[in-house]
């Protein structure tokens, strides 16, 4: 008696790619993802701590713009998170994962702190200022070349090998610091021409920030045209999608990613030379402050739009405020904020899946296939 041969079970769901979502759907997504996050939020807080959950987003809220000092500050961080957020942008759309951001500024940066440190007080504003900037640009460029030429010419990995660049340029930082510290062996250069203010960004309208602010806002409508509406921008995108098709059609991929490395680092760079001279006016290991890793998640969220990337900074830095915020008033640890910030950060990152794939069960399948 033959056996009876089981057929293969369908499986219970299929993840689908969508074509197309209008936009009305893809923003009702996004809603209903960050209402979720709050709930979640407030049950984990009520849970852990006993606290009003919202008495918690209040504080939350102060913290981010609870005062016109606070929200100065909230849009400083955000235009120096944006800043090396495209940096990476180009980069990323050709999928030459670009790891090395964090030493790429923090390169730029070291440049500009050694113009103010040696020729602060030699040299007039108006070739100081120019100095900085040509040298922050080409530290940048120079520190993301290196990789995109062995990526280039020998088809190393990129991400490796940006992800060790980094460490290079925080122990070159470091042996500077130590160098030029202040007192000698302190390990800090303190502030750099405290008295003179020499190669420091002038205030506008009596604000510190303002001058970073309206750079990057520029820096940003630049990308957006290039990559939206230049040749450049198209070979990027045709490069990332498949480099055989980019060289089937005639495009010199080597080229490409050489060309867009060194946008990536000239960014950096100019990102560097902000924090130095317009923000901190100093130099430690810590002054980029990981936002070069911040930059990639904030890259893919904004779908590697520059105006969906401004958004996006905004909404990472007032949620960063508004946890420590939270652990100064209600005397809680960081660990505590970090979960409420990783919490609505996942449901953003979630939306953006159900934004991009559908989820078909298989009863639905068979319901469409009897329907036609």
């Amino acid at each position: 008696m033959m056996s009876k041969i089981k057929e293969p079970r369908e499986p219970l769901f299929h993840i689908i790619k969508r074509n197309s979502i209008p936009i009305w759907k893809s923003s009702l997504i996004r809603g209903l993802s960050a209402i979720f996050a709050l709930i979640i939020c407030a049950l984990v807080t009520f849970l852990l701590t006993g606290l009003n959950p919202l008495e918690v987003y209040s504080t939350m809220l102060e913290g981010a713009l609870g005062s016109q000092r606070r929200i100065w500050a909230l849009l400083q961080d955000m235009v120096m998170l944006l800043c090396i957020s495209l940096a990476v942008t180009p980069a990323f759309k050709m999928k030459f994962w670009n790891i090395g951001a964090e030493g790429q500024a923090l390169m730029g940066g070291l440049a500009t702190a050694s113009c103010m440190i040696l020729f602060g007080d030699k040299m007039p504003a108006y070739l100081l200022f120019p100095l900085m900037i040509v040298t922050s640009i080409a530290a940048g460029i120079l520190w993301a070349l290196i990789p995109a030429f062995f990526k280039a010419y020998w088809n190393t990995n990129e991400t490796l090998f940006t992800l060790m660049m980094n460490y290079v340029a925080i122990q070159i930082v470091t042996y500077f610091c130590y160098k030029w510290s202040n007192p000698k062996g302190s390990g800090q250069i303190g502030v750099i021409n405290a008295s003179s203010n020499a190669g420091w960004f002038p205030k506008l309208g009596g604000q510190a920030y303002l001058l970073n602010i309206i750079i990057v806002l520029i820096l940003a409508a630049i990308m957006y045209v290039y990559l939206k509406y230049s040749k450049h921008g198209y070979e990027i995108s045709v490069v990332g999608e498949s480099q055989k098709t980019a060289r089937y059609i005639g495009i010199n991929v080597k080229k490409v990613i050489i060309r867009t490395m060194i946008l990536s680092g000239a960014l950096c760079g100019i990102t560097g030379l902000l924090l130095v001279s317009g923000t901190d006016h100093t130099i430690t290991r810590d002054t980029v402050e990981g936002r070069g890793f911040t930059a990639i998640m904030v890259a893919w969220l904004g779908q590697f739009n520059p105006i969906y990337m401004l958004l996006t900074s905004l909404l990472i830095v007032a949620l960063q405020k508004g946890a420590i915020q939270i652990s100064t008033n209600f005397g809680l640890n960081d660990s505590f904020s970090e979960i409420i910030t990783g919490i609505i950060i996942f449901f953003i990152i979630g939306s953006e899946f159900f934004i991009n794939y559908q989820v078909k069960f298989r009863n639905s399948e068979n319901k469409e296939v009897k329907a036609k």
